[in-house]
């Protein structure tokens, strides 16, 4: 399977754009070409805006509207919005914190998920982190990036708490279905105390009307999770959804139809074979007890 290895788009709101310009040009018969003479506007430039990889102006989008011979008032209003959305969106509220995020691209990732509607995310060692104790949370970043100092470390837990915050926060907040191994509940993470509180955090988090959580036992044996850990993300529509996969230095995202099937078919065999959410909270509430005080 080939990964799609490139930035990942600054804003749901720029891919939706990028397809409805697109969309628009090919409707009125132009190619980039011909729109590039017509508008005096470097075919280069337009061919990023189309592909989402850039943005633009409302005054650049007026003239590409008119070139097409959009006259629906409703319509040139809605993609006008869709301007301003996405130029509200480059100063979000992880930007302060872009020293320690850029490096790992992990701002891209965050650029994703504020739009998005929707999370399945499948963990097979760790606790995911729209779900982590902020104590956990602490032992996950310093243990896994040793070469951290203690105020990255902190800085790094701060974005992950935002995190919690932000998709909770707003008109609407982020639907989320997490499938995790048993593993994750018997890898101490941080100290027995830490884990416990992780546990109870679960259980009160899987209560939440938006959020869901299902553990897969070690009674299952092999399953397609163990290829490792993956977020599929939805947005509103038009547009599509994406597959996040992350890795230490360079994460990357899918969007082909193909990648999407085959991790959505994952996910869904996942979810079937694992317990249901009351089954889950009772099997995190039983190893808590069980663990060592």
């Amino acid at each position: 399977m080939a990964l799609k290895r490139k930035l990942v788009p600054q804003s749901v709101y720029r891919r939706q754009l990028a397809t409805r310009l697109r969309e628009l040009r090919e409707a009125s018969g132009l190619t980039l070409t011909e729109v590039s003479k017509q508008i005096e506007v470097n075919q280069g430039s337009l061919s990023r805006i189309e592909t989402g990889e850039r943005g633009t102006t409302p005054v650049l989008v007026r003239a590409l509207l008119d070139c097409y011979a959009v006259t629906d008032t409703e319509l040139r209003d809605d993609i006008l919005d869709l301007v301003r959305a996405d130029k509200e969106q480059q100063k979000p509220w992880w930007r302060k914190y872009s020293t320690v995020l850029t490096p790992t691209r992990y701002d891209g990732y965050l650029a994703l998920e504020a739009g998005a509607v929707g999370l399945a995310n499948y963990q097979p060692l760790l606790v995911p982190g729209l779900l982590q104790t902020e104590d956990y949370a602490r032992a996950v970043i310093a243990q896994m990036r040793p070469e951290l100092t203690s105020d990255q470390v902190d800085t790094l837990v701060k974005v992950r708490m935002e995190r919690q915050e932000s998709s909770r926060s707003g008109e609407h907040s982020t639907d989320l279905w997490a499938v995790l191994d048993e593993a994750v509940l018997h890898r101490v993470i941080g100290s027995p105390a830490v884990m416990r509180q992780q546990f109870a955090h679960l259980v009160q988090a899987g209560e939440q009307p938006n959020v869901t959580i299902q553990l897969l036992p070690f009674s299952l044996g092999a399953h397609p999770g163990l290829y490792g850990p993956f977020v599929i993300l939805t947005f509103p529509q038009p547009t599509g959804p994406l597959v996040w996969l992350e890795n230490p230095n360079n994460s990357v995202y899918l969007e082909s139809e193909s990648d999407i099937q085959n991790y959505t078919d994952i996910f869904d065999q996942l979810r079937a074979s694992a317990l249901n959410p009351a089954e889950t909270r009772t099997h995190l509430t039983r190893t808590a007890e069980e663990l060592e005080p």
